[in-house]
């Protein structure tokens, strides 16, 4: 890596309209950085870094993983503290750090779900790669049916009592079973800070009574996959590019981006974009973003280029009723979904 030192952007907050997390204090940037896909042990460590410093320069403070995040398992968690501790160790309470903890992660009956034993071991593996005494937002990362969600939540109470974490959160929880962990929560004078649920154009899901719930107990929402795997993006309109995400088959497949009814919609898409003065992707962005209960975004990024398409949506957030009736003819719920 290099060793020429970072100096960050001195406007970079000058940049971004933070949003408020639900009724909390924290206050977020609308597209914030996930290390899902693009962080992990197969990717160059300079280019990672270089996505991560260009990402603060344009004030985005928001940095999300798992434990899970790679691959390998863990490898995201290690390469951003790596970065951190190279470029923004002095810059680490401009940061607001997630994790997650919720699928598996280790051999063995410990590794997995929502037990007490899990997340709190969990816990304290991701602090150890990424090199830091807390994060500021511990997840769960889904529901768990089989373990009482009392015990869960206790866990992540335990997390923000002990210190190893500010804010609890919650992911791909139904609206039924938040509201039940938001009570919880609060019974042990931990509130419930983020729910994190998938939502885009082609996810519409969340709009189905999980909106109106963080409305109404005041959490926000910082939704993942808002571009739908790429498939919201320009990448597949013309045909599958050699080394795409879709060639690998893994979380998005050739059958979904050559699909007739995708192409017909992403396509409508993209000319109702191009009036905005909008790529597709950065639509899509702004489109979830219109909800006042969607604190943030959750964008991956291979390429500083990738980063900056993305954070530009939050330069047009409007929509004009007759651009979301358009829209509404082509965003449809289920389209691309996995067959």
């Amino acid at each position: 890596m290099s060793t020429v030192p970072y100096i960050p952007a001195e406007d970079r907050y000058e940049q971004a309209p933070y949003r408020r997390a639900g009724r909390s204090g924290v206050l977020l940037p609308p597209v914030s950085l996930g290390f899902w896909h693009n962080f992990g042990g197969d990717r160059d460590l300079a280019d990672m870094r270089a996505v991560v410093r260009r990402a603060f320069d344009l004030g985005v403070t928001h940095f999300d993983l798992a434990n899970n995040y790679g691959p390998p398992y863990g490898s995201a968690e290690t390469n951003l503290g790596t970065i951190l501790r190279a470029d923004l160790s002095r810059h680490r309470d401009e940061l607001i750090i997630s994790s997650k903890a919720g699928y598996d992660m280790w051999p063995g009956p410990y590794g997995d779900h929502g037990s007490r034993k899990y997340l709190l071991a969990s816990l304290d593996q991701s602090l150890s790669r990424l090199g830091l005494d807390y994060v500021d937002v511990f997840y769960h990362h889904r529901e768990d049916p089989e373990t009482p969600l009392e015990e869960t939540m206790g866990a992540l109470a335990q997390a923000v009592r002990s210190g190893r974490a500010l804010y609890a959160g919650i992911s791909n929880y139904s609206p039924e079973r938040t509201r039940q962990a938001a009570r919880i929560l609060a019974d042990m004078g931990v509130p419930l800070l983020l729910h994190q649920p998938s939502y885009s154009m082609f996810n519409r899901h969340v709009e189905n009574g999980l909106l109106e719930v963080l409305a109404d107990i005041g959490v926000g929402a910082a939704v993942f996959s808002p571009l739908q795997q790429g498939l919201l993006t320009d990448r597949y309109l013309h045909g599958v590019p050699a080394g795409s995400r879709a060639t690998e088959g893994r979380f998005l497949t050739e059958n979904q981006t050559t699909d007739q009814t995708y192409l017909e919609r992403a396509r409508g898409l993209q000319e109702i974009a191009a009036s905005r003065g909008q790529s597709l992707a950065q639509m899509a962005l702004s489109w979830v973003l219109r909800n006042p209960t969607v604190t943030t975004a959750l964008v991956g990024a291979s390429s500083v280029a990738q980063l900056e398409d993305s954070v530009a949506a939050r330069e047009n957030l409007e929509f004009a009723d007759d651009e979301l009736e358009a829209i509404d003819a082509f965003a449809v719920d289920g389209t691309g979904a996995r067959r």
